[in-house]
């Protein structure tokens, strides 16, 4: 039987410790506290009844359901850890190191049976990235990429090499998940003219000019990621380069591309420019959620046909992470955002909450569908290090800061394998909480001290676009064209300034009779001359507050005209004058 949550695992300064999890939040006893700032890394098995850490000393794996300590392996520097997803096999890495001679160093992978704790076998592995190997879910068979080429293993049987896929230069592979038929996806960066490209194959079927499933090249791409859905029958990839060569971007460039195993293939339409942040597929594997564009970011979610179903609109965000049971979304903005997140229901696309998580540096669901956890850790961010627990309708239930000298290096779920937790009806109402929720500080726009005690102008430098079905109406069967979506979007934005506006002038208060009648009605001095001179200046005037609408718009403007904005001083003191009659 399933605890009611899962546990929370926490590595930081203050040593390693496990604490219960909603609603007790109290430390729990199946792990001992490892005290000191020794211990480099922690995982937990696929299915959270393992868990393996290393205490500077040694490399534990412990029994969470009966906390019994299984075995302890003599590997003292490993930075990396990680349990075969049936729990037989544990992989540790340890940094490539050569000795002083030049001669080769010691291998630094090692794969450890679970069961009787020996070493089954030992590999040279010298970088960290893609350091472990790959297996299918059912463990029949694991990939390793060695030398231009993906060796197949079967049965953890790593003493005989089953199978090879070799292509030249292959960078990057990623097995699909499930059981058989086995998919494999690979990465071959291009070169000499040549564009970079990703096949899918089906194992063993890799001989032969027709064996692969489907194939996508690209020529912008310095390097990739390969995504599939849960079901294994499409990939997304995220062909990326380091520098953007229109300039036009910090990021580098990003491209967006859908690979299907029965050989569709698509470049994803992204209707804003700018770097593509996050890509996520929901758990039902017929839908995907893209955050991308320069900020505010868009984020919308597309089906199998790579045609938009939703678009969020506009706003703060650079992550999208789906619930585990798919039937909620949050979209947040992390890292050099404020954690601003918006917690959405994706069955119905209505908005369930908006809670604010300033200076998170993680993001993860609980297992149960039901808890957030968002965390501010080190080295990331040295300060304000510490970890939140919030219910999905927006709730904050608990909070540990870190004390002021102290860091947290790690939190995370105990995980659990699907099906653990059933799906429970989505709540809009708030759930109850005796932790005071957090009102976050609204930062105010900079105002020149000439500004300060003048109106405030509702000028914006960006539009905000609004949340938009982009589902077809009913009685239409095929989705709306880009031009038609793009005049909707446009409609809809007049139709909701036009509201703003209505509802602006209704609240504007009305200028009391003591105002001088001749600031806000013409003047007339019985001077045709200098009549003729004030309203040339008022002429100017409505001039330069174009333009400076035009600036606030993102527009660049002209030299002369920069010129012009800088007169509006001189000018308003020489229509004071006139109007005075000094």
């Amino acid at each position: 039987m399933a605890p009611s949550t899962p546990l929370l695992t926490v590595r930081g300064s203050e040593g390693l410790y496990m604490v219960n999890g909603p609603p007790h939040f109290t430390e729990s006893t199946v792990l001992p506290r490892e005290s000191g700032k020794n211990c480099k890394v922690y995982t937990f098995s696929k299915d959270g009844t393992l868990f393996a850490w290393n205490n500077g000393e040694k490399v534990n794996i412990l029994n969470v359901t009966n906390k019994g300590l299984l075995h302890s392996f003599d590997v003292p520097k490993a930075v990396c850890l990680e349990f075969s997803p049936n729990n037989t096999v544990l992989a540790t890495w340890q940094p490539y190191t050569t000795s002083k001679d030049g001669t080769a160093g010691v291998p630094n992978l090692q794969l450890y049976d679970v069961k009787t704790g020996t070493c089954l076998k030992s590999f040279i592995q010298k970088k960290m990235q893609n350091w472990c190997p790959s297996w299918s879910d059912d463990e029949i068979i694991c990939a390793r990429n060695v030398n231009n080429e993906v060796h197949f293993f079967e049965n953890n049987n790593f003493n005989t090499i089953a199978n090879k896929l070799h292509l030249q230069k292959v960078n990057d592979f990623n097995l699909s998940p499930g059981s058989q038929p086995y998919k494999v996806a690979v990465y071959v960066p291009g070169s000499k003219g040549a564009p970079s490209f990703v096949r899918l194959y089906q194992y063993p079927n890799f001989a032969g000019p027709q064996a692969a499933l489907a194939n996508k090249s690209f020529f912008k791409a310095d390097k990739v990621t390969m995504l599939w859905n849960k079901k294994a029958t499409a990939v997304l990839v995220i062909a990326s380069t380091d520098v953007d060569k229109t300039g036009a971007s910090y990021y580098g460039e990003q491209t967006l591309h859908y690979i299907a195993t029965n050989g569709e293939s698509a470049v994803v339409q992204l209707p804003k420019n700018g770097p593509i942040y996050d890509v996520v597929w929901n758990s039902g594997s017929t839908e995907f959620c893209a955050v991308y564009g320069f900020m505010p970011a868009k984020a919308t979610v597309f089906n199998l046909k790579c045609d938009p179903v939703f678009d969020f609109g506009t706003g703060p965000r650079n992550a999208a992470f789906y619930s585990p049971h798919g039937h909620i979304l949050v979209l947040a903005g992390f890292g050099n955002l404020r954690g601003q997140m918006e917690v959405w229901d994706v069955k119905n696309y209505k908005l369930i909450s908006k809670p604010v998580a300033s200076d998170s540096t993680y993001f993860a669901w609980c297992p149960d569908g039901e808890h957030i956890l968002t965390a501010t850790c080190a080295p990331r961010l040295r300060v304000n290090n510490g970890y939140k627990i919030w219910h999905y309708t927006g709730s904050l239930l608990h909070k540990y800061d870190v004390p002021s000298n102290g860091e947290l290096w790690q939190v995370s779920w105990q995980p659990f394998l699907d099906g653990v937790f059933p799906a429970k009806t989505i709540m809009y109402q708030a759930v109850p909480s005796e932790v005071p929720s957090e009102e976050p500080k609204v930062a105010t726009a900079y105002r020149p001290p000439a500004l300060r005690n003048k109106p405030v102008t509702n000028s914006k430098l960006h539009e905000d676009e609004p949340p938009q079905n982009m589902k077809p109406h009913p009685g239409s069967d095929k989705p709306l064209s880009k031009t038609a979506l793009k005049n909707q979007r446009k409609h809809e934005a007049k139709k909701a300034a036009k509201q703003e506006a209505r509802s602006d002038s209704a609240s504007t208060p009305v200028i009391p009779q003591s105002v001088p009648r001749n600031t806000i009605t013409q003047s007339v001095s019985g001077d045709p001359e200098v009549d003729k001179k004030i309203k040339n200046l008022k002429k100017k005037l409505k001039a330069i507050e174009q333009l400076k609408e035009q600036a606030a718009s993102g527009k660049q403007l002209e030299k002369n005209q920069l010129e012009k904005i800088q007169k509006e001083t001189a000018l308003l003191r020489e229509l004071e004058d006139l109007e005075l009659g000094i």
